[in-house]
Protein backbone atom coordinates (compact mmCIF):
# COMPACT_ATOMS: atom_id res chain seq x y z
CA UNK A 1 0.00 0.00 0.00
CA UNK A 2 1.15 3.56 -0.83
CA UNK A 3 0.82 6.28 1.94
CA UNK A 4 0.82 10.13 1.47
CA UNK A 5 4.07 11.84 2.23
CA UNK A 6 4.98 12.63 5.44
CA UNK A 7 3.28 14.94 7.53
CA UNK A 8 1.36 16.23 4.45
CA UNK A 9 -1.76 17.47 5.56
CA UNK A 10 -5.48 16.43 4.58
CA UNK A 11 -8.86 16.85 5.34
CA UNK A 12 -10.35 13.95 6.17
CA UNK A 13 -14.65 13.57 6.39
CA UNK A 14 -16.76 12.98 8.98
CA UNK A 15 -18.44 10.21 7.12
CA UNK A 16 -15.56 8.32 5.95
CA UNK A 17 -13.54 8.32 9.31
CA UNK A 18 -16.72 7.05 11.26
CA UNK A 19 -17.29 4.20 8.39
CA UNK A 20 -13.36 3.16 9.03
CA UNK A 21 -14.06 3.21 12.63
CA UNK A 22 -16.93 0.72 12.57
CA UNK A 23 -15.68 -1.32 10.36
CA UNK A 24 -17.52 -0.69 7.44
CA UNK A 25 -14.38 0.21 5.26
CA UNK A 26 -11.46 -1.63 4.46
CA UNK A 27 -9.45 0.44 2.32
CA UNK A 28 -6.08 -1.74 1.80
CA UNK A 29 -7.86 -3.62 -1.08
CA UNK A 30 -6.44 -6.93 1.62
CA UNK A 31 -8.77 -9.88 1.70
CA UNK A 32 -11.54 -9.53 5.31
CA UNK A 33 -9.03 -12.15 6.38
CA UNK A 34 -6.00 -10.33 6.49
CA UNK A 35 -7.63 -6.82 7.26
CA UNK A 36 -8.77 -8.22 10.31
CA UNK A 37 -5.17 -8.67 11.54
CA UNK A 38 -4.25 -5.12 11.56
CA UNK A 39 -5.87 -3.31 14.80
CA UNK A 40 -4.32 0.21 15.54
CA UNK A 41 -2.39 0.53 18.70
CA UNK A 42 -3.82 2.18 21.70
CA UNK A 43 -3.30 5.89 21.48
CA UNK A 44 -3.81 6.60 24.54
CA UNK A 45 -2.47 6.21 28.28
CA UNK A 46 -3.60 6.39 32.27
CA UNK A 47 -2.04 8.18 34.47
CA UNK A 48 -1.82 4.72 36.83
CA UNK A 49 0.24 3.31 34.01
CA UNK A 50 3.30 4.75 35.48
CA UNK A 51 5.67 4.12 38.83
CA UNK A 52 4.34 7.57 40.62
CA UNK A 53 6.83 8.19 43.98
CA UNK A 54 4.20 9.33 46.97
CA UNK A 55 5.23 12.64 47.54
CA UNK A 56 3.17 13.34 44.24
CA UNK A 57 0.13 12.88 46.08
CA UNK A 58 0.72 15.39 49.32
CA UNK A 59 -1.08 17.82 48.10
CA UNK A 60 -3.67 15.74 45.73
CA UNK A 61 -5.87 18.64 44.34
CA UNK A 62 -3.16 20.58 43.06
CA UNK A 63 -3.34 20.69 38.77
CA UNK A 64 -0.87 20.21 36.42
CA UNK A 65 -2.27 20.70 33.14
CA UNK A 66 -0.49 23.83 32.55
CA UNK A 67 2.83 22.03 33.59
CA UNK A 68 2.81 18.48 32.91
CA UNK A 69 5.21 18.18 35.55
CA UNK A 70 4.55 14.48 36.22
CA UNK A 71 5.05 13.17 32.19
CA UNK A 72 1.47 13.86 31.15
CA UNK A 73 1.12 14.37 27.74
CA UNK A 74 0.42 17.84 27.13
CA UNK A 75 1.26 18.00 23.23
CA UNK A 76 -1.81 15.03 22.81
CA UNK A 77 -4.11 17.34 25.13
CA UNK A 78 -3.58 20.67 23.00
CA UNK A 79 -4.00 18.63 20.08
CA UNK A 80 -7.51 17.01 20.95
CA UNK A 81 -8.72 20.48 22.19
CA UNK A 82 -8.34 21.93 19.26
CA UNK A 83 -10.31 18.60 17.72
CA UNK A 84 -12.27 19.07 20.16
CA UNK A 85 -13.13 22.74 19.81
CA UNK A 86 -14.29 22.56 16.34
CA UNK A 87 -16.39 19.30 17.16
CA UNK A 88 -18.66 21.56 19.21
CA UNK A 89 -18.48 24.05 16.80
CA UNK A 90 -20.45 21.91 14.40
CA UNK A 91 -22.70 19.43 17.09
CA UNK A 92 -23.40 23.54 17.76
CA UNK A 93 -24.77 24.10 14.34
CA UNK A 94 -26.70 20.75 14.61
CA UNK A 95 -28.51 21.62 17.66
CA UNK A 96 -29.32 24.95 15.71
CA UNK A 97 -31.07 23.39 13.09
CA UNK A 98 -33.24 21.63 16.19
CA UNK A 99 -36.91 23.18 16.86
CA UNK A 100 -36.28 25.81 19.50
CA UNK A 101 -39.25 24.06 21.73
CA UNK A 102 -36.05 21.45 22.15
CA UNK A 103 -33.29 23.43 22.63
CA UNK A 104 -34.81 26.70 23.95
CA UNK A 105 -31.77 28.41 22.13
CA UNK A 106 -32.93 32.21 20.63
CA UNK A 107 -32.79 32.50 16.93
CA UNK A 108 -33.65 36.14 16.45
CA UNK A 109 -31.52 38.10 13.96
CA UNK A 110 -30.20 39.79 16.56
CA UNK A 111 -26.07 40.24 15.74
CA UNK A 112 -24.31 37.28 16.93
CA UNK A 113 -21.52 39.66 19.35
CA UNK A 114 -24.59 41.42 20.80
CA UNK A 115 -26.42 38.75 21.07
CA UNK A 116 -23.42 36.91 22.97
CA UNK A 117 -23.08 40.00 25.37
CA UNK A 118 -26.32 40.07 26.60
CA UNK A 119 -27.09 36.51 27.29
CA UNK A 120 -23.15 36.19 29.52
CA UNK A 121 -24.14 39.80 31.24
CA UNK A 122 -27.54 38.01 31.82
CA UNK A 123 -26.65 34.72 33.32
CA UNK A 124 -26.39 31.99 34.30
CA UNK A 125 -29.88 31.29 34.90
CA UNK A 126 -32.03 28.07 35.86
CA UNK A 127 -32.69 26.69 32.68
CA UNK A 128 -35.62 25.45 31.07
CA UNK A 129 -34.32 22.72 28.59
CA UNK A 130 -35.39 19.50 27.64
CA UNK A 131 -34.14 16.91 30.74
CA UNK A 132 -32.66 14.35 28.64
CA UNK A 133 -30.59 17.60 27.02
CA UNK A 134 -29.37 18.65 30.06
CA UNK A 135 -28.90 15.50 32.26
CA UNK A 136 -27.89 13.43 29.12
CA UNK A 137 -26.53 14.85 26.87
CA UNK A 138 -24.50 17.60 29.18
CA UNK A 139 -23.07 14.56 31.18
CA UNK A 140 -22.22 12.68 28.09
CA UNK A 141 -20.05 15.87 26.93
CA UNK A 142 -18.33 16.10 30.03
CA UNK A 143 -17.37 12.93 29.96
CA UNK A 144 -15.63 13.28 26.17
CA UNK A 145 -14.18 16.54 27.91
CA UNK A 146 -12.96 14.51 30.69
CA UNK A 147 -11.34 11.45 28.34
CA UNK A 148 -9.12 14.01 25.86
CA UNK A 149 -7.16 14.49 29.66
CA UNK A 150 -7.04 11.19 30.59
CA UNK A 151 -6.20 9.79 27.95
CA UNK A 152 -2.86 12.02 27.79
CA UNK A 153 -2.06 10.58 31.10
CA UNK A 154 -3.67 13.22 33.01
CA UNK A 155 -4.65 11.72 36.94
CA UNK A 156 -8.61 12.82 37.52
CA UNK A 157 -8.80 15.38 38.84
CA UNK A 158 -6.82 16.97 36.17
CA UNK A 159 -9.13 15.64 33.94
CA UNK A 160 -12.11 17.02 36.04
CA UNK A 161 -10.39 20.44 35.59
CA UNK A 162 -10.00 20.22 32.14
CA UNK A 163 -13.64 18.92 31.39
CA UNK A 164 -14.99 21.90 33.90
CA UNK A 165 -12.92 24.70 31.92
CA UNK A 166 -14.02 23.31 28.76
CA UNK A 167 -17.63 22.98 29.63
CA UNK A 168 -17.96 26.52 31.01
CA UNK A 169 -15.19 28.60 28.75
CA UNK A 170 -15.69 26.70 25.98
CA UNK A 171 -19.34 25.95 25.60
CA UNK A 172 -21.40 27.79 28.89
CA UNK A 173 -19.61 30.80 28.17
CA UNK A 174 -18.42 30.53 24.76
CA UNK A 175 -20.30 28.90 21.99
CA UNK A 176 -23.68 28.07 23.29
CA UNK A 177 -23.79 32.00 24.67
CA UNK A 178 -24.29 32.87 20.94
CA UNK A 179 -27.74 31.18 21.21
CA UNK A 180 -28.74 31.27 25.19
CA UNK A 181 -28.14 32.40 28.31
CA UNK A 182 -25.31 30.14 30.53
CA UNK A 183 -26.98 27.70 32.40
CA UNK A 184 -26.51 27.41 36.31
CA UNK A 185 -27.27 23.31 36.87
CA UNK A 186 -25.04 22.92 33.22
CA UNK A 187 -22.28 24.74 34.95
CA UNK A 188 -22.36 21.93 37.43
CA UNK A 189 -23.82 18.70 35.81
CA UNK A 190 -21.39 18.71 32.52
CA UNK A 191 -18.54 18.88 34.91
CA UNK A 192 -19.12 16.92 37.80
CA UNK A 193 -21.16 13.98 35.95
CA UNK A 194 -19.08 13.89 33.13
CA UNK A 195 -16.57 12.91 35.29
CA UNK A 196 -18.40 9.77 36.51
CA UNK A 197 -19.34 8.66 33.00
CA UNK A 198 -15.93 9.55 31.43
CA UNK A 199 -14.22 7.54 34.19
CA UNK A 200 -16.55 5.00 33.53
CA UNK A 201 -16.17 5.19 30.18
CA UNK A 202 -12.36 5.08 30.02
CA UNK A 203 -11.88 2.21 31.56
CA UNK A 204 -14.66 0.35 29.41
CA UNK A 205 -12.76 1.36 26.29
CA UNK A 206 -9.49 -0.09 27.97
CA UNK A 207 -11.76 -3.65 28.60
CA UNK A 208 -12.76 -3.92 25.15
CA UNK A 209 -9.53 -3.36 23.70
CA UNK A 210 -7.66 -5.61 25.98
CA UNK A 211 -9.96 -8.48 25.00
CA UNK A 212 -9.43 -7.43 21.25
CA UNK A 213 -12.25 -4.81 20.52
CA UNK A 214 -15.09 -7.30 20.82
CA UNK A 215 -18.22 -7.08 22.26
CA UNK A 216 -20.43 -9.61 22.65
CA UNK A 217 -18.02 -11.54 20.82
CA UNK A 218 -18.66 -9.22 17.70
CA UNK A 219 -16.20 -6.65 16.21
CA UNK A 220 -18.95 -4.92 14.80
CA UNK A 221 -20.44 -4.34 17.93
CA UNK A 222 -17.06 -3.61 19.58
CA UNK A 223 -16.47 -0.86 16.93
CA UNK A 224 -19.67 0.89 17.66
CA UNK A 225 -19.01 1.18 21.48
CA UNK A 226 -15.75 2.27 21.56
CA UNK A 227 -17.14 4.69 18.65
CA UNK A 228 -19.64 6.24 21.35
CA UNK A 229 -17.23 5.87 24.06
CA UNK A 230 -15.14 8.40 22.96
CA UNK A 231 -16.07 9.99 19.47
CA UNK A 232 -13.02 12.31 19.29
CA UNK A 233 -10.60 9.44 19.82
CA UNK A 234 -12.39 7.04 17.80
CA UNK A 235 -12.45 9.30 14.32
CA UNK A 236 -8.76 9.95 14.49
CA UNK A 237 -8.23 6.04 15.23
CA UNK A 238 -10.60 5.57 12.42
CA UNK A 239 -8.39 6.69 10.15
CA UNK A 240 -5.79 4.20 11.11
CA UNK A 241 -7.47 1.49 10.51
CA UNK A 242 -8.49 3.09 6.87
CA UNK A 243 -5.02 2.95 5.82
CA UNK A 244 -3.53 -0.33 8.25
CA UNK A 245 -1.16 1.85 10.01
CA UNK A 246 -0.27 4.68 12.27
CA UNK A 247 -0.40 7.71 9.50
CA UNK A 248 -2.78 9.71 11.98
CA UNK A 249 -0.21 12.09 14.09
CA UNK A 250 -2.42 14.28 15.60
CA UNK A 251 -5.80 16.04 14.99
CA UNK A 252 -6.48 19.39 14.64
CA UNK A 253 -9.31 21.68 14.29
CA UNK A 254 -9.83 25.48 13.49
CA UNK A 255 -12.21 28.41 13.32
CA UNK A 256 -11.38 30.94 9.96
CA UNK A 257 -12.89 34.66 8.96
CA UNK A 258 -12.84 34.76 5.30
CA UNK A 259 -14.30 37.53 2.93
CA UNK A 260 -16.36 36.65 -0.20
CA UNK A 261 -17.07 38.80 -2.78
CA UNK A 262 -20.94 39.17 -3.34
CA UNK A 263 -22.14 40.31 -7.47
CA UNK A 264 -23.63 43.10 -5.96
CA UNK A 265 -19.99 44.28 -4.78
CA UNK A 266 -20.40 43.77 -0.70
CA UNK A 267 -18.22 41.99 0.56
CA UNK A 268 -20.12 38.44 3.00
CA UNK A 269 -17.51 37.88 5.93
CA UNK A 270 -18.09 34.02 6.60
CA UNK A 271 -16.93 32.19 9.57
CA UNK A 272 -15.79 28.66 9.06
CA UNK A 273 -14.99 25.89 10.79
CA UNK A 274 -12.31 22.97 9.85
CA UNK A 275 -11.29 19.54 11.23
CA UNK A 276 -7.57 18.13 9.99
CA UNK A 277 -5.61 15.97 11.02
CA UNK A 278 -2.19 15.60 10.08
CA UNK A 279 -0.94 12.29 7.98
CA UNK A 280 1.85 10.95 7.60
CA UNK A 281 3.45 7.33 6.77
CA UNK A 282 4.98 4.70 10.03
CA UNK A 283 4.02 5.15 13.09
CA UNK A 284 2.91 8.20 14.65
CA UNK A 285 4.84 10.04 18.10
CA UNK A 286 5.41 8.13 21.03
CA UNK A 287 2.96 10.93 22.43
CA UNK A 288 0.24 10.30 19.79
CA UNK A 289 0.96 6.69 19.60
CA UNK A 290 1.38 5.56 23.07
CA UNK A 291 0.51 1.77 23.98
CA UNK A 292 -0.97 0.61 27.05
CA UNK A 293 0.73 -1.23 29.72
CA UNK A 294 -0.35 -5.25 30.25
CA UNK A 295 -0.60 -3.83 33.80
CA UNK A 296 -3.26 -1.64 34.51
CA UNK A 297 -2.33 -0.57 37.52
CA UNK A 298 1.33 0.38 38.15
CA UNK A 299 1.18 2.96 40.30
CA UNK A 300 2.90 2.13 43.73
CA UNK A 301 0.72 3.97 45.45
CA UNK A 302 -2.88 4.85 44.45
CA UNK A 303 -4.30 8.33 43.95
CA UNK A 304 -6.84 9.69 46.97
CA UNK A 305 -8.54 11.56 44.68
CA UNK A 306 -10.91 9.83 42.46
CA UNK A 307 -14.89 10.18 41.34
CA UNK A 308 -15.76 8.63 44.55
CA UNK A 309 -15.82 11.96 45.49
CA UNK A 310 -18.65 12.87 43.52
CA UNK A 311 -21.97 12.58 45.22
CA UNK A 312 -25.71 13.00 44.44
CA UNK A 313 -28.58 12.99 46.82
CA UNK A 314 -32.58 12.87 46.44
CA UNK A 315 -35.50 13.17 49.27
CA UNK A 316 -38.56 15.40 50.35
CA UNK A 317 -38.33 18.97 51.53
CA UNK A 318 -40.68 21.03 53.65
CA UNK A 319 -40.79 24.66 52.07
CA UNK A 320 -41.55 27.49 53.81
CA UNK A 321 -42.10 30.44 51.95
CA UNK A 322 -42.14 34.13 53.35
CA UNK A 323 -45.22 36.55 53.68
CA UNK A 324 -44.25 38.07 50.34
CA UNK A 325 -44.65 35.25 48.20
CA UNK A 326 -48.14 34.62 49.73
CA UNK A 327 -48.19 30.91 49.48
CA UNK A 328 -48.90 28.46 52.53
CA UNK A 329 -46.20 26.20 53.53
CA UNK A 330 -45.90 22.62 51.84
CA UNK A 331 -43.94 19.53 50.75
CA UNK A 332 -41.97 19.01 47.83
CA UNK A 333 -39.18 16.50 46.53
CA UNK A 334 -35.37 17.90 46.15
CA UNK A 335 -31.91 16.37 44.68
CA UNK A 336 -29.12 17.97 45.25
CA UNK A 337 -25.66 16.75 43.11
CA UNK A 338 -22.09 17.92 44.65
CA UNK A 339 -18.25 16.95 45.35
CA UNK A 340 -17.43 15.87 48.77
CA UNK A 341 -13.66 17.01 49.05
CA UNK A 342 -12.91 15.61 52.79
CA UNK A 343 -14.98 14.44 55.74
CA UNK A 344 -15.42 17.86 56.99
CA UNK A 345 -15.76 19.58 53.53
CA UNK A 346 -18.27 19.81 50.72
CA UNK A 347 -20.26 21.54 48.16
CA UNK A 348 -23.39 21.28 46.14
CA UNK A 349 -25.75 22.16 43.77
CA UNK A 350 -29.56 21.79 45.21
CA UNK A 351 -32.84 23.00 43.94
CA UNK A 352 -36.25 21.96 45.04
CA UNK A 353 -39.84 22.81 43.36
CA UNK A 354 -43.48 22.19 44.47
CA UNK A 355 -47.10 22.88 44.39
CA UNK A 356 -48.26 25.48 47.15
CA UNK A 357 -51.49 26.68 47.57
CA UNK A 358 -51.67 30.79 47.18
CA UNK A 359 -53.25 32.06 50.07
CA UNK A 360 -55.62 34.41 48.34
CA UNK A 361 -56.77 32.34 45.66
CA UNK A 362 -56.26 28.78 47.04
CA UNK A 363 -55.09 27.61 43.61
CA UNK A 364 -51.98 25.88 43.12
CA UNK A 365 -48.57 27.51 42.35
CA UNK A 366 -45.15 26.19 41.82
CA UNK A 367 -42.56 27.67 43.71
CA UNK A 368 -38.95 27.25 43.33
CA UNK A 369 -35.81 27.18 44.88
CA UNK A 370 -32.20 26.03 44.02
CA UNK A 371 -28.80 27.36 45.91
CA UNK A 372 -25.06 26.72 45.55
CA UNK A 373 -23.54 25.81 49.18
CA UNK A 374 -20.55 24.86 51.14
CA UNK A 375 -20.98 22.44 54.03
CA UNK A 376 -18.56 21.79 57.19
CA UNK A 377 -18.75 18.80 58.99
CA UNK A 378 -17.47 18.48 62.60
CA UNK A 379 -16.16 15.32 64.09
CA UNK A 380 -15.73 14.08 60.15
CA UNK A 381 -14.21 10.67 61.84
CA UNK A 382 -17.74 10.00 62.85
CA UNK A 383 -20.32 8.31 61.60
CA UNK A 384 -22.86 11.21 62.98
CA UNK A 385 -21.57 14.25 61.54
CA UNK A 386 -23.21 17.76 62.79
CA UNK A 387 -22.24 20.41 59.43
CA UNK A 388 -22.86 23.68 58.78
CA UNK A 389 -23.88 25.46 55.37
CA UNK A 390 -24.13 28.51 53.92
CA UNK A 391 -24.14 29.36 50.39
CA UNK A 392 -26.43 32.33 47.60
CA UNK A 393 -29.20 31.29 45.06
CA UNK A 394 -32.57 31.75 44.17
CA UNK A 395 -36.38 31.18 44.62
CA UNK A 396 -38.89 32.45 41.86
CA UNK A 397 -42.82 31.63 41.23
CA UNK A 398 -44.66 30.26 38.33
CA UNK A 399 -41.14 29.44 36.39
CA UNK A 400 -41.20 33.54 35.83
CA UNK A 401 -37.81 35.03 35.80
CA UNK A 402 -39.47 38.32 36.26
CA UNK A 403 -40.30 37.11 39.68
CA UNK A 404 -37.26 35.72 41.56
CA UNK A 405 -35.34 36.64 43.93
CA UNK A 406 -31.53 36.04 44.54
CA UNK A 407 -30.80 35.14 48.45
CA UNK A 408 -27.93 33.92 50.90
CA UNK A 409 -28.56 31.26 53.03
CA UNK A 410 -27.56 29.62 56.34
CA UNK A 411 -28.23 26.31 57.90
CA UNK A 412 -27.01 23.30 59.91
CA UNK A 413 -27.36 20.03 59.63
CA UNK A 414 -26.68 16.23 60.30
CA UNK A 415 -25.14 13.30 58.21
CA UNK A 416 -24.93 9.65 59.12
CA UNK A 417 -22.73 8.04 57.08
CA UNK A 418 -24.12 4.60 56.68
CA UNK A 419 -21.38 3.08 54.26
CA UNK A 420 -18.50 4.07 51.94
CA UNK A 421 -21.35 4.95 49.36
CA UNK A 422 -24.26 5.66 51.32
CA UNK A 423 -25.44 8.20 53.70
CA UNK A 424 -28.32 10.08 55.24
CA UNK A 425 -28.60 13.42 55.76
CA UNK A 426 -31.24 16.26 57.29
CA UNK A 427 -30.75 19.97 57.36
CA UNK A 428 -32.66 23.00 57.56
CA UNK A 429 -31.67 26.17 55.61
CA UNK A 430 -32.94 30.27 56.17
CA UNK A 431 -32.40 32.24 52.72
CA UNK A 432 -32.95 36.04 52.84
CA UNK A 433 -33.56 38.26 49.80
CA UNK A 434 -32.75 41.35 50.20
CA UNK A 435 -34.83 42.56 47.19
CA UNK A 436 -38.04 41.51 48.95
CA UNK A 437 -37.14 42.00 52.64
CA UNK A 438 -38.06 37.87 52.79
CA UNK A 439 -37.40 35.18 55.03
CA UNK A 440 -37.78 31.46 53.90
CA UNK A 441 -37.15 28.90 55.58
CA UNK A 442 -36.71 25.03 53.48
CA UNK A 443 -36.15 21.32 55.68
CA UNK A 444 -34.42 18.35 53.83
CA UNK A 445 -33.81 15.16 54.11
CA UNK A 446 -32.09 13.16 51.43
CA UNK A 447 -30.42 9.53 50.42
CA UNK A 448 -27.01 10.30 49.92
CA UNK A 449 -25.03 8.12 47.10
CA UNK A 450 -21.53 8.30 46.61
CA UNK A 451 -19.65 6.88 43.67
CA UNK A 452 -16.88 4.52 42.95
CA UNK A 453 -15.13 3.89 46.61
CA UNK A 454 -17.40 6.48 48.14
CA UNK A 455 -15.49 7.83 51.08
CA UNK A 456 -13.72 5.10 52.14
CA UNK A 457 -10.55 6.40 50.82
CA UNK A 458 -10.74 9.72 53.25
Amino acid sequence: MKYLPTSCYKSISLAVALAASSGLVHATGESDETAEIYRPSITNSSWEDTIRAPSVYDQPYNVSLFSAEHGEDSARLWSQTKSVAAYGVGFAGFLALLPSSITNWDKSGEKLHKKWWDNVSSGPVWDRDNFAINYIGHPYFGGVYYQTARKSGYRQWDAFMYSFMMSTFYWEYGVEAFAEVPSIQDLVVTPVLGWVYGEWAFNKEREIRQRGGTVWGSEGWGDTALFFLDPIDSLGRGVNTLFGDDVVKAGTGYLSMTEVPLDNGRIDKQVQFQVQYAIGAGKANEGVSRHQSANNKASSVEDPVDFGIVGISIGSSYMSPGEVWNLESGWAPSASVGLYFSRSFSTRLSYARGKLNDKRTGQSTTFENYSFDGQYYFNGQNTLRPYLTFGIGESLIELDKEKKAFQVNGGAGLHYRLSPNWALQLDWRHFYSAKLSSWDNLAVGQLVYRFGRGESWL
